[in-house]
């Protein structure tokens, strides 16, 4: 059995505390003062942090080219089930040392997998109850739940688009019990992530059969979630390709259209995830702003991808400028509700001490409330909202007004042009804008 001390795997990290921005302590926050406040919410309340399990407790150090790098003593137990407790063991101790009021796992980052659905079944119940107690004594909370339905061997066509309804049905039954787990954790989202939902080759795949699967798939999630109580959101993690060639869960634009093609829109939102914009060639904002203009916004993967890397490295985010423009998007758009910012980010494969998965945790933290604090700032200074206002001015009357409102024909606005001549040239102010954006960011008032 694993150790229960609250100091058995980070007896050298203490209680991250904040120190404030002179302190050059790598293991306290510099701008993260969860009692803060902006606004009307405590930074706590804003921010919502969440550490995800999978890559901060179930990671190696492994990439396609070569083993794993980290020897993590949570890892060294010979049997699974004593292994996923002690890996428990340690993921409260980093939660409660870090002070993240939340936390997010995959099934089978919790407990492993049985010979059988059952054994499956047994195994998640024995971890969620100490994952009870645990809470209980911490009053760390569950973001959200989700399901591995990508890993093991009869998931390599992919799961509820699989061509065999035989897979569809052991992804059923995952999805039966982490639905039914997470809400005995209390948590306010369930995750569907289509890692394999696509295909490789059109040459052997029913592309409109496929979509068809997982649009009936998730209404049976959702049906089912709804009867045993579940109240929260039903969310998709869009992202493009990688492992699969293309996903059908593209972009946040394309997961919106098939919700409202499945009449799934009412219970499901988007959890945008920043690296997955970078694969779909769109900015983390753009995905951010698609979910919101749709009221789609419900969670956030918060990590950056490298512009020059085709996969995904899910890196932990520090770039201050993203950041600040993501939270404009989330704080114009009325913050979260239930979902939050989840670090679905990896250390470096050659950041070997387990000390750096508090500083890894710190400066992401950091980064995130300064960039809060920032975004706060533009919005209540009000330049760069006059601007964007001002520059779609044409509309708030007359013809534009009447445009928005469906009043005028084509023939009648054909007309208006023929009458109004050349329109004058308007700049839209960019260089402007960003000059405002690093007047706010440097002057620190």
């Amino acid at each position: 059995m694993s150790p229960s001390s609250t100091d058995a795997y980070f007896p050298s990290v203490p209680k991250i505390a904040y120190e404030g921005p002179k302190s050059d302590n790598p293991l306290a926050f510099k701008f993260y003062d969860e009692n803060r406040v902006i606004g009307q919410k405590t930074l706590k309340e804003h921010l919502r942090f969440a550490v995800c399990y999978w890559h901060t407790f179930c990671g190696d150090g492994s990439d396609p080219f070569g083993m794993g790098t980290w020897q993590r003593p949570w890892a060294e137990h010979a049997d699974p089930m004593d292994r996923a407790k002690a890996k428990m063991d340690a993921a409260f101790e980093l939660f409660v040392k870090l002070g993240a009021p939340f936390y997010v796992f995959h099934d089978r980052d919790m407990s492993p997998e049985g010979s059988s659905v059952a054994e499956s079944e047994r195994n998640l119940r024995t971890l969620v109850e100490l994952a009870k107690i645990k809470q209980q004594e911490t009053g760390i909370k569950l973001m959200w739940g989700t399901c591995n339905l990508f890993s093991h061997p009869r998931y390599m066509n992919g799961a509820a688009t699989n061509p065999d309804v035989n897979v569809i049905a052991h992804a059923a039954a995952q999805v039966k019990a982490g639905l039914e787990v997470t809400v005995e954790l209390g948590g306010g989202c369930f995750v569907f992530w289509g890692g394999r939902e696509g295909y490789s080759t059109l040459l052997n795949t029913q592309m409109k059969r496929e979509i068809e699967h997982v649009g009936r798939f998730f209404e049976m999630a959702r049906d089912y979630g709804r009867r045993i109580g579940f109240t929260g959101d039903f969310l998709i993690e869009p992202k493009p390709m990688e492992p699969s060639k293309h996903q059908y869960d593209f972009d946040a634009a394309t997961a919106i259209g098939f919700l409202r093609r499945f009449d799934l829109h009412r219970d499901f939102k988007l959890n945008i995830e920043a690296n997955h914009a970078t694969l779909a060639n769109h900015t983390f904002a753009h995905e951010l702003q698609t979910a919101a203009d749709a009221g789609m916004l419900g969670s956030v993967d918060a990590n950056r991808g490298d512009y020059q890397n085709g996969w995904d490295t899910d890196q932990f985010p520090t770039d201050l400028y993203q950041i600040v423009e993501a939270m404009m998007i989330i704080l114009e758009n009325g913050g979260f509700t239930r979902g939050g910012l989840n670090f679905d980010a990896k250390l470096r494969r050659n950041s070997t001490d387990l000390e750096d998965l508090f500083i890894a945790h710190i400066g992401a933290m950091d980064a995130f409330a300064k960039g809060l604090e920032i975004a706060h700032r533009v919005i209540e200074d009000g330049r760069i909202p006059r601007l964007r206002e001002e520059r779609y001015r044409s509309f708030d009357s007359g013809v534009g007004k009447q445009f928005e409102d469906g009043e005028l024909t084509l023939e009648q606005l054909a007309d208006h042009a023929a009458k109004s001549g050349e329109p004058a040239r308007t700049s839209g102010k960019q260089e402007l804008i960003e000059n405002i954006i690093n007047q706010i960011c440097f002057s620190g008032e």
